[in-house]
């Protein structure tokens, strides 16, 4: 049973669709930073920009708290998660966990017991700023993103706080002492009601806790899809999100935005490429100019133009220069 709260309205819906795909544009194939995702779910809800954190809660507002987990889904089609059950490699690392204790359900209460103060210490941190009178509300938030960062699945349900007589334990250990890897020991806890696996504890390398969680059906009201790259919207039809700047040197260039235009200009170009003789070496070698920059002017580069490469950087900085001219 999906368990999924409201978070979205359809207006901030698709205010959160619109500034994600204004992100994925201009992230130019850069792997995904969590602020990414807060800046776009704070925007999009009015909130104040807040900051990605693993020590502390990641949305407080108002009466709401929210900790939100981002985890990368390898698909081809990111509705393959719905109704699956996913690990997250981290929900808190502020336990510790007696890896000696013979009972592997004493060592489980110990640990619950610390999640739930973590949980309090939360639920106390927004009501300090709660000024709106409602009660303390704690959601736990789970973002799945694509490496290609076509799509984008995201659902909050509430904060669980586990409780011991719920659930039974078992260590367990993985790999094995061959002089190159020592064996691991972890704590697997199980729900007794499904007898499924729920939380996995590591006692190596800093304990942590890794919960399972349940992804909704793509019927549940309260999962949000968003596709930003190569959207089909109806048969036949596909929605694509550019940035200003290109919309503004394409309409430059080919005149005009109208379907028709970009259409032909996409035919022409993939028919020249595709006739297009190899260039020989020597001219590849003509084609490239060493530039000397100073190391503080290529930092500021790369800081205000994160392209892919050199060559793409210096593209955008065109681009900037174009617009302001």
């Amino acid at each position: 049973m999906s368990h999924a709260l409201p978070v979205f309205d359809d207006e901030q819906r698709e205010t959160a669709h619109r500034l994600l795909a204004f992100r994925v544009a201009h992230m130019m194939g850069r792997k995904l930073e969590e602020a990414d995702w807060t800046d776009v779910y704070a925007a999009a809800l009015g909130m104040e920009p807040t900051t990605w954190s693993n020590l502390d809660i990641d949305i407080m507002h108002g009466h709401l708290g929210v900790e939100q987990k981002a985890l990368r889904y390898k698909s081809v089609r990111i509705e393959e998660a719905c109704g699956t059950t996913l690990m997250h490699p981290s929900l808190t690392r502020s336990i510790r966990i007696n890896s000696q204790e013979p009972d592997p359900n004493v060592a489980m209460a110990s640990v619950f017991e610390q999640y739930a103060g973590v949980v309090e210490n939360r639920r106390l941190e927004v009501a300090q700023r709660n000024q709106t009178g409602r009660e303390v509300e704690l959601r736990s938030g789970w973002l799945l993103w694509q490496d290609s960062l076509r799509q984008f699945l995201y659902f909050e349900e509430p904060m669980k706080v586990p409780s011991a007589p719920d659930y039974f334990a078992e260590w367990r250990l993985s790999g094995r002492e061959n002089g190159k890897r020592k064996p691991s020991k972890n704590l697997w806890i199980y729900e007794k009601s499904t007898q499924l696996k729920r939380y996995s504890v590591t006692t190596d390398a800093g304990a942590k806790i890794q919960p399972y969680f349940d992804v909704p059906p793509p019927s549940d009201p309260n999962l949000y899809i968003f596709t930003v790259i190569g959207e089909h919207i109806a048969l036949g039809r596909v929605r694509v999100w550019i940035a200003n700047r290109t919309a503004t040197e394409l309409r430059r260039v080919l005149g005009s935005l109208d379907i028709d235009v970009l259409e032909q200009a996409i035919y022409r170009a993939a028919h020249d490429l595709a006739n297009q003789p190899v260039v020989p070496v020597l001219k590849e070698l003509e084609a490239v100019l060493p530039l000397v920059i100073s190391e503080s002017a290529y930092d500021t580069l790369l800081a205000a133009m994160p392209g892919v490469n050199d060559d793409h950087r210096f593209q955008l900085l065109l681009d900037h220069v174009r617009l302001q001219s």
